[in-house]
């Protein structure tokens, strides 16, 4: 059964630390805000948070400013954080119910006038573990679920921008000794809409293609739902889909094994090292690192699905008017130079898979689908070694190229 953490859960599985531990009599503000501050740089976030106070169980701070490893650019919130339910334990940890950010009304722009308004910005079933070495599994339970209300961005008075809602909600399954054992997750973005009539005023040439795709508005959704099995280091993306209307959907599948704990600590420690390898020696190391890494991890399979809604007709339909021909001649045009195209790889097997898929397509637009599928799941050095021949490699991937057939 899956479980989300809560802070009665935090208590029953013992994650943390203790199971019936008794919470410090006094909340220190300053301590709660530094504890995550070393959380989130474990993941390659830098936050510097104001100035907190506590109050009960409430911890306010005032603003906070975040950054990335790795790159110069910052964001500043200037806005009260609120930090509802906060329980520190004997061993260090805490939990909180919830964080609320105060709704974001505000011009961003001056000409044209850019106006934000961004509500219901809600994070909850926070967990911070004790102090020591964060490890990756720690920082995947950090919190359980992100969700906000609607976004809305005006130019000049007038909405061009449009998200109903955006929620990002994560549940946890634990083994009989209470470790993490399975994290799922499901990122959900309703509701978007765009006015792109505008574009022409300072992208002229965009603009004309815009209209004349009649896209000068835009509908749709962006969902992702995965699993990550900590143990196996299985990490199966059952669904990453761009959803437009009159446009076309765009889905992305996987499934990767080898992501364990210990992997992609050494995954990160690689990427903080290589910005620091500058001798000969210490690039050889970083090389042998990333062939570990490569025998640890393997490819089950890959998938990227496109189905159309319309937008590669009005495309054939654009361009075959701007040559000065009908669309059935102008498809017959590109079927031509499609083989020659795909040539040029010089890898006859990519030829016979690549160009019947693609003349299907052009000639009646449904859906069009590249899947990697190796017999059995390969680890990722066995792939780069089969690529130095790149017919052999197709084989060994179980490479598919198809056109306008049922979804799996």
């Amino acid at each position: 059964m899956l479980k989300t953490k809560t802070t009665s859960l935090m208590l029953a599985t013992g994650l943390a630390g203790f199971a019936f531990v008794q919470p410090a009599l006094a909340l220190d503000a300053e301590a709660f805000v530094k504890r995550i501050e070393t959380v989130y740089a474990t993941m390659g976030y830098t936050l510097d948070f104001g100035a907190a106070t506590a109050s009960g169980d409430t911890v306010t701070v005032d603003g906070v400013t975040v950054s990335l490893e790795g790159t110069p650019e910052s964001f500043s919130f200037d806005t009260e954080l609120t930090f509802s339910g906060v329980t520190e334990f004997e061993d260090g940890s805490y939990t909180a119910d919830s964080l609320t950010v105060p709704d974001v009304d505000t011009e961003f722009a001056t000409d044209p006038v850019g106006h934000v308004t961004f509500t219901d910005i809600l994070v909850s079933d926070i967990w911070l573990p004790p102090e020591g070495d964060v490890t990756i599994v720690d920082a995947l339970q950090a919190f359980a679920s992100i969700t906000t209300g609607p976004l809305s961005v005006t130019r000049d008075g007038e909405e061009v921008i449009a998200i109903e809602s955006m929620s990002l909600v994560s549940d946890f399954t634990y083994d009989a000794n209470d470790a993490l054992e399975q994290a799922n997750s499901d990122l959900q973005i309703s509701g978007i809409w765009a006015d792109l009539s505008t574009v022409s005023e300072e992208e002229p040439e965009a603009g004309a293609v815009i209209e004349a795709l009649g896209l000068t508005e835009i509908n749709g959704s962006i969902s992702q739902i995965s699993s990550w099995n900590v143990a196996t280091g299985d990490i199966v993306m059952d669904e990453f889909l761009f959803d437009f209307a009159d446009i076309g959907a765009l889905d992305i599948t996987m499934d990767l094994g080898g992501f364990t704990p210990a992997v992609m600590d050494k995954i990160y420690d690689l990427s903080a090292a290589s910005a620091e390898a500058t001798s000969e020696e210490a690039q050889a190391q970083q090389m042998m690192v990333g062939m570990e890494l490569l025998q640890a991890l393997s490819l089950t399979s890959v998938s990227v699905r496109y189905d159309d809604a319309s937008l590669a007709g009005k495309l054939l339909d654009m361009f075959a008017a701007q040559s000065g021909v009908e669309r059935a001649e102008f498809v017959e045009m590109l079927k031509g130079m499609v083989p020659d195209m795909v040539n040029e790889a010089g890898i006859p097997p990519l030829t016979d898979l690549v160009v019947p898929a693609v003349n299907a397509f052009l000639d009646d637009p449904q859906n069009f689908e590249v899947a990697v599928r190796p017999s059995s799941p390969t680890s990722l050095l066995v792939l780069s070694a089969a690529a130095a021949n790149p017919a052999g490699l197709i084989s060994a991937l179980g490479l598919t190229v198809t056109a306008n057939q049922p979804a799996e």
